[in-house]
């Protein structure tokens, strides 16, 4: 056989699939469990959008699901970079590395691609670049919770603040330390849920406006409206709310 007719043969036979898919593969992006990016993105640019108001009153989000200690933002809403969590998290981790077996969940993950423009660039020509991954964080949602081992040894109240604290030193919000005891919270008042089923709770903060009509008081906060306040006291911090 002559080298032309080999080479034909070789030319003209098919390929294996797996040669036809290995190329495919070597385009997808590879993500680690150390990255903090989505593994599949719909839309590459999104808007810059704004922080969640909970209007409809909601307090999903607000307590701890898995831990026995967390931090929960207080301040305003605000985005926060995956950067920022990495470094949190990797705070939380260190500080808790002698406790064996103790577990960090995080609660909030940056899935929203940031792009940017150069300085000085004139408008039009498309949008900007990719550049970060974030997320649109709102007033009070919990974002780190930790807890010691199952059985194990107990993760004392001192080590879980001073992580925390560590923790929040990486954040560009305010933040507050919380427990299994922590109410829910809307916007900034705290809500207990009471024990029995009797169609009440209680708040506690501070009331930012309080109309009158018809004789009743009405609660507004956080653009929440229509609740109905009995025996509302400026100088109490407790209201029942019905």
């Amino acid at each position: 056989m002559s080298l032309l007719s080999a080479f034909r043969q070789l030319s003209l036979a098919p390929r294996p699939a797996s040669l036809l898919i290995r190329p495919l593969l070597s385009h997808q992006q590879t993500r680690f469990a150390t990255k903090f990016a989505p593994t599949f993105v719909r839309h590459p640019r999104v808007h810059k959008g704004r922080a969640p108001v909970p209007i409809g009153g909601s307090i999903k989000g607000t307590t701890l699901n898995f831990g026995e200690y967390g931090i929960r933002i207080k301040s305003e809403g605000m985005r926060i970079t995956a950067k920022q969590l990495q470094a949190a998290e990797t705070a939380l981790k260190r500080k808790l590395k002698p406790l064996k077996g103790s577990k960090v969940w995080m609660r909030v993950f940056p899935d929203m691609p940031v792009c940017v423009k150069g300085n000085e660039t004139r408008m039009g020509k498309g949008k900007g670049s990719f550049e970060y991954w974030a997320c649109w964080v709102p007033t009070g949602r919990v974002l780190f919770e930790i807890a010691g081992e199952p059985g194990g040894a107990e993760l004392r109240p001192e080590l879980a603040r001073e992580a925390l604290r560590l923790a929040a030193d990486k954040l560009p919000c305010i933040v507050d330390v919380i427990d299994r005891s922590s109410p829910h919270r809307l916007g900034n008042l705290d809500i207990h849920r009471p024990q029995s089923l009797s169609g009440k709770s209680s708040i506690t903060g501070e009331v930012t406006s309080v109309a009158t009509a018809d004789g009743e008081l009405r609660l507004r906060v956080g653009g929440v409206r229509g609740l109905q306040v009995l025996g509302v006291d400026k100088t109490k911090s407790e209201d029942v709310v019905q």
